[in-house]
């Protein structure tokens, strides 16, 4: 199932993160994908905030809409073009229930593991994971098809975490490595008689002075060499479930030339 779904409620004011999702669909020029329509539930300055987290309602909405579509399709593999991180609880949940002990990879400069009551912005694409693990605001939970285990999730290119954060890698002595080792992770996985994964790119793990174009720009990141080479080595060893490709921010076609190669492994 190939999935266009750019929400952008769970970043807050989500500027430009709606048409940098479009310029990627528009790229890959692919009919198949499956348009997820967006609230357009905005009530006040934070967007209707609930249970710490902004524009609740909205996100509820549309990620019921695309758990009820994803629910009715059945599909083998998602691949999904968003968006903010927060929509990967559908995703991620489902592929879980359907494939047990799932291997999820979060490329991403940002951890995602706060709870809703720990996060200073309140926006929730700080909280996909700590959700996934069931630990997040139980009004949410309805949402979930299974919850995840610390020890599935593993980090590449992380660089950028909260202290409540921090705390809760520690305790679940999630893989978070400084430098990104390939082989290693590897046989981590193969350890843990992984066989499936879901690889979740967020582009603003890669170093911004080879891509600038996200939602947060952090120094000291992935080369797009190696996110590359990495994909390329799991792809090689693990039978990949679903993928997705998130809060890249440019409309412009030609500045999507240096991820292009990642677009393409990940969405193809």
């Amino acid at each position: 199932m190939k999935v266009y779904f750019p929400q952008w409620q769970g970043s807050g004011t989500g500027q430009s993160i709606e048409p940098g999702a479009k310029a990627i669909l528009d790229f890959l020029d692919d009919s198949e994908y499956k348009q997820i329509p967006l609230s357009n539930g905005i009530t006040d300055e934070n967007g209707g905030q609930k249970h710490h987290i902004n524009n609740y309602d909205a996100i509820v909405e549309q990620l019921t809409r695309l758990k009820n579509e994803i629910e009715a399709t059945q599909p083998a593999h998602i691949q999904t073009i968003g968006g903010d991180c927060g929509l990967e609880i559908v995703p991620v949940s489902y592929l879980n229930q359907k494939y047990p002990n799932l291997g999820v990879i979060w490329f991403d400069a940002h951890a995602d593991i706060n709870r809703p009551c720990d996060s200073s912005s309140c926006n929730f694409h700080g909280m996909p994971l700590r959700t996934l693990l069931g630990e997040g605001e139980e009004n949410m939970n309805s949402l979930l098809s299974s919850t995840i285990q610390a020890s599935q999730i593993h980090y590449i290119g992380l660089r950028d975490i909260d202290a409540a954060e921090q705390e809760r890698i520690n305790a679940g002595n999630i893989y978070s490595p400084a430098q990104i080792d390939i082989d290693d992770l590897i046989h981590l996985l193969k350890s843990k008689n992984i066989s499936h994964l879901y690889l979740h790119f967020d582009f603003d793990c890669l170093e911004p002075k080879e891509y600038n174009q996200t939602y947060y720009k952090v120094p000291n990141g992935l080369k797009i060499k190696d996110a590359e080479t990495c994909i390329i080595a799991l792809q090689n060893n693990f039978t990949i479930v679903g993928s997705s490709v998130l809060e890249s921010i440019t409309t412009i076609p030609s500045e999507l030339k240096p991820i292009e190669n990642i677009i393409n492994l990940l969405m193809k």
